[in-house]
């Protein structure tokens, strides 16, 4: 009896973690490092989102050049971006390089994640494999919260292209459907 509980209460999870995001617009933020490296994410995760129709504004068009990501939260510039049609922020960073990791089980609010910053670049010498994570909010709460690993990379170059090939397939159907 206690199996059938348990294997009930998986069942019931992975139907309530598995809810579809019904991304329709994104203002994409990208905490890395380098400057170089964000906004080369940002031109990446916006042309990727608008080839499915999805509404996309990268933040380096909302923020002057080095200006603080808080600045976002902001009355006024939250009027704006209402006034253009964006409710939903993605945010992309580096989990981790060359090993599994999961999605992190913090469910800190779009001010604290946007308080955080990022000492990690899109790629590392002498790493083979680097693990990007996905969260998604709306209202200041997080809504979804993906980890996607691209291996077999040798350059920054790479770690792109690798990330262009598996994010339709692995990531966005979950947020389109």
């Amino acid at each position: 009896m206690k199996y059938l509980v348990f294997f009930g209460l998986a069942i019931l999870t992975q139907l309530v973690s598995a809810q579809s995001v019904k991304l329709t617009n994104a203002v994409v933020i990208t905490q890395f490092d380098k400057e170089e490296d964000r906004y080369a994410m940002q031109a990446l995760m916006t042309d990727i989102l608008k080839g499915y129709q999805i509404k996309a504004l990268p933040v380096m068009n909302v923020l002057k050049q080095g200006e603080d990501p808080q600045h976002l939260l902001n009355d006024s510039i939250q009027q704006i971006l209402v006034q253009k049609g964006f409710d939903t922020y993605l945010v992309v960073n580096v989990r981790g390089y060359d090993r599994t990791f999961k999605p992190s089980e913090d469910t800190q609010t779009l001010t604290e994640l946007l308080e955080t910053t990022s000492i990690y670049q899109i790629y590392r010498d002498e790493a083979t494999s680097v693990s990007f994570e996905f969260s998604i909010y709306r209202g200041g709460k997080l809504v979804s919260r993906q980890v996607l690993r691209c291996g077999n990379v040798s350059d920054r170059d790479s770690v792109l292209k690798r990330l262009r090939k598996r994010l339709p397939k692995k990531v966005i159907p979950a947020w389109i459907s």
